[in-house]
C-alpha cells in the first residue's frame, strides 16, 4: 500500500489510553493493544496507530512523524507546537468534563494569591506553560520540573505546585488548597499541517473525527421508544425534550402510535413515570453508539 494511503495516527499512552480506546470502540474502530507493544492492531487497514505519551504527541505530529493524534490541549500549549487543531473532544481519564491545571499550596501556607509566589519555588510537569503564565502576571519564581508525585512536594521541596486535577480530590487528600486555575484543557484531535493539505488524509481524518464526535454525543444520551394512544399523544409529546422532533409512526392497531426519541440520560428516571401517567405504554430505553447531528 502506498505511503500516501496510510494515515499515521497517534493514540495517547497512559492516563488517557483506556478512555480513548473505549471511545474508538464506540465509534466503530476495534483496537487491540498487546503488552510492551507500541503498535496496536486496528480493524482498518488504511490507519496505522501508534501509542505515544500525550505529553510528546504534539511534537511528533508537528514534525510529520505522525499525521494526526489525540492529546490534551495543555500539552500542545506546553510544547508550543505548530499543529492544526481539528476539533475538541471533551473527555478525560475519569469522565466527560474538562481538566484543570491549578496552582495549589499547603492548607496552612501564607500564600493566598498568585502575587505571593514572587521569589518562591514551584514544582510542576507543565514547566514551559507555567513560566509563560507567571511572566504574563509579572511574577518571578523558580519553576522546577516534577517527575511525578507532585502533590507531596510542598512544603519541603516546593512552596507551591501547578498540578492537573479533574475533581480536586487528590489535592484535598494531600491537604492542599487551590489558589488559581491557570489552564482549562480537554482532549483535542490535532493534525500535521502538511498532512491536513493532503486530500486523502484530510478526508480520512474528517471521517474519523465525525465518528468520534458522534460517539461522544451518544455518551450522555439514550433512545426511548413507546406506544401511545391517539388521545394521549399531545400530552406525551409535551413531556419529551427531544434533540429534534420525535419520530412518530402509526401502528397497525388503529388509533395507536409509536414514538421514538433521543434524550439526555439524566432525564429518564424522572420522565418515565410521567410518560406512563400520561398514557404511554411499552416504554423501552436503549443505549446509543453514535449520534451524528
Amino acid at each position: 500500500m502506498p505511503e500516501r494511503n496510510v494515515l499515521r495516527l497517534g493514540l495517547p499512552k497512559g492516563s488517557l489510553q483506556e478512555s480513548t480506546l473505549k471511545l474508538f470502540r464506540k465509534a466503530g474502530y476495534h483496537i487491540s493493544v498487546t503488552p510492551r507493544s507500541y503498535y496496536p492492531a486496528i480493524d482498518a487497514a488504511e490507519i496505522q496507530p501508534m501509542l505515544i505519551r500525550a505529553q510528546e504527541m504534539a511534537r511528533y505530529v508537528e514534525y510529520g512523524i505522525l499525521d494526526c493524534g489525540l492529546t490534551g490541549y495543555d500539552w500542545v500549549l506546553e510544547q508550543n507546537a505548530d499543529v492544526k487543531k481539528v476539533t475538541e473532544l471533551r473527555y478525560a481519564k475519569e469522565g466527560l468534563r474538562p481538566v484543570r491545571w491549578v496552582i495549589a499550596v499547603p492548607e496552612d501556607s501564607k500564600i493566598k494569591s498568585v502575587k505571593d509566589l514572587n521569589g518562591k519555588r514551584i514544582a510542576t510537569e507543565l514547566v514551559g506553560y507555567t513560566k509563560r503564565y507567571l511572566k504574563s502576571k509579572g511574577i518571578k519564581a523558580t519553576v522546577d520540573f516534577s517527575w511525578g508525585a507532585t502533590e507531596i512536594k510542598p512544603p519541603h521541596l516546593a512552596d507551591a505546585i501547578v498540578e492537573l486535577t479533574e475533581t480536586g480530590m487528590s489535592l484535598r487528600a494531600n491537604k492542599l488548597r487551590e489558589i488559581e486555575t491557570v489552564l482549562v484543557s480537554s482532549t483535542v484531535f490535532i493534525a500535521n499541517r502538511k498532512s491536513w493539505k493532503d486530500r486523502w488524509k484530510r478526508q480520512k481524518m474528517e471521517d474519523l473525527v465525525m465518528l468520534l464526535r458522534g460517539a461522544l454525543e451518544a455518551e450522555e444520551r439514550v433512545g426511548m421508544k413507546m406506544n401511545v394512544p391517539e388521545k394521549s399523544l399531545k400530552k406525551v409529546l409535551s413531556l419529551l425534550p427531544a434533540m429534534h422532533s420525535p419520530t412518530i409512526a402509526a401502528l397497525t392497531v388503529e388509533g395507536w402510535y409509536d414514538i421514538d426519541v433521543v434524550i439526555e440520560e439524566r432525564l429518564v428516571r424522572d420522565l418515565i413515570p410521567k410518560l406512563k401517567e400520561a398514557g404511554a405504554t411499552g416504554i423501552v430505553e436503549y443505549q446509543l453508539n453514535k449520534v451524528i447531528p
